[in-house]
């Protein structure tokens, strides 16, 4: 297992840098503490706004050199908001790893809001926004979230509401970024082609003067207890019929949730845990034999993310032309049913752990996904899980996965949704 050197520094910065000589590459990420999950009404949509906003640079390097800079080196990069965190990269040839720090840290202090960038990206996640709004699942997802949870925060999009697009002002974004986007409330990870030791007298060169926010206000919502099932229509123009169904779930330090993960796993198959691509080996599991194969669905998944707070089981499903959404629903609660009161079969078991363990491995070939994986488990609990998730799938048995799927996917749990086209 490879070894991951961390440092803290006076500012309280977290750094975590693992080398790896397969590649002369080395990629650099830096996490914020801070998504849709830290923004109260009025806000939602805050944090990936200011995301849009660290991309128009600083007094030292403007927005258009960027692109310019990083291409010019050999290098990609981006960022990304999510509803626990946001994350900023950049993969260089290893030798120009430095420029990568140089504009994180820049950034981090520096970022420019000028009126009028802050009113151009206001119009370019409006249209963001509305593209959203063309696809029928995405009206869905946004009725079952917001009756699933009644209070927490994981009920907002990451984009945001549209009212508070339209309202939120420059000085409320820069006060959200001044706030976040602040070395105590940061961790940088470094992976690559580096000697980590000699790195990190650089790296405490670039962001050890940097001066710390105030302690981020933490988030204090409690979703309460859901007591009865809940059940959601949408009609809107669209091409065919869809059918949500959610399960309040646990959070990713549950004892409960590598069984949880297995079970989505035998529902669905197996994903990278990096839940940033690998192939989803789905045609061999439960739902694609009993729902697609029999032409009752023209697609059908499940899917179980980690998070910070307790968050949901899902299904997803599109019905396939003459069938019906209850048609769907129906199967989809049967196939729960038959896990409640069987279990995985020991074969199916042994496949899926196999399956598992194949995209774990996948995901550690690439140095941006070993990054990418120690950042968010950072974010969610402690980087340490990125290396012993392996393990603790490699300890569920089927009885855990028939327990969870007993505990967990109860009618009283669930919020069901159906989208009708007019």
């Amino acid at each position: 297992m490879e070894t991951t050197l961390s440092h803290t520094l006076r500012n309280g910065m977290l750094v975590l840098l693992r080398e790896a000589h397969s590649a002369p590459l080395a990629t650099n990420w830096i996490w914020y503490r801070v998504g849709a999950r830290n923004e109260s009404p009025g806000m939602t949509g805050a944090s990936h706004w200011v995301e849009h906003m660290l991309f128009k640079g600083t007094p030292r390097i403007p927005g258009r050199d960027l692109d310019r800079l990083i291409a010019r080196n050999g290098g990609t990069f981006n960022g990304f908001t999510a509803h626990d965190f946001t994350a900023y990269f950049e993969t260089l040839p290893a030798d120009r790893i430095d420029l990568a720090l140089q504009i994180e840290s820049d950034r981090m202090i520096n970022a420019l809001f000028d009126e009028q960038d802050v009113e151009h990206e206001r119009t370019v996640i409006l249209a963001e926004r509305e593209g959203h709004e063309n696809d029928p699942e995405w009206w869905l997802n946004e009725a079952v979230m917001t009756a699933a949870f009644q209070v927490h925060p994981y009920r907002n999009e990451v984009i945001g509401s549209r009212d508070d697009l339209l309202a939120l002002t420059r000085d409320r974004l820069l006060a959200h970024y001044q706030t976040f986007y602040r070395p105590n409330n940061a961790v940088l990870v470094v992976v690559g082609d580096v000697d980590a030791p000699a790195l990190m007298t650089r790296i405490e060169r670039y962001f050890g003067d940097l001066p710390a926010g105030p302690p981020p206000p933490p988030v204090s919502w409690r979703e309460p207890e859901q007591q009865e099932e809940r059940r959601v229509v949408v009609r809107r123009p669209g091409p065919a019929q869809y059918v949500q169904i959610a399960y309040h779930a646990v959070d990713c330090r549950s004892p409960d949730f590598a069984p949880l993960l297995v079970l989505d796993a035998v529902f669905s198959g197996a994903r990278s845990p990096a839940f940033s691509g690998g192939a989803q080996t789905n045609r061999s599991a439960r739902l694609y034999r009993a729902l697609v194969e029999t032409r009752l669905a023209a697609y059908a998944s499940s899917s179980f993310r980690p998070a910070r707070d307790p968050c949901l089981f899902e299904f997803h499903a599109m019905v396939q032309e003459g069938r019906s959404a209850e048609e769907i629903e129906r199967a989809l609660l049967a196939e729960v049913a038959a896990i409640q009161d069987h279990g995985p079969r020991p074969d199916e078991m042994t496949k899926v752990i196999k399956q598992m363990r194949a995209q774990i491995a996948y995901a550690r070939e690439s140095v941006t996904n070993q990054a990418l994986m120690l950042g968010m488990w950072e974010m969610l609990d402690r980087y340490t899980r990125a290396d012993t998730l392996l393990d603790e799938i490699a300890a569920v048995q089927a009885e855990d996965v028939r327990r969870v799927a007993q505990t967990y996917l109860t009618e009283r749990r669930r919020t069901v949704g159906h989208f009708i086209p007019l």
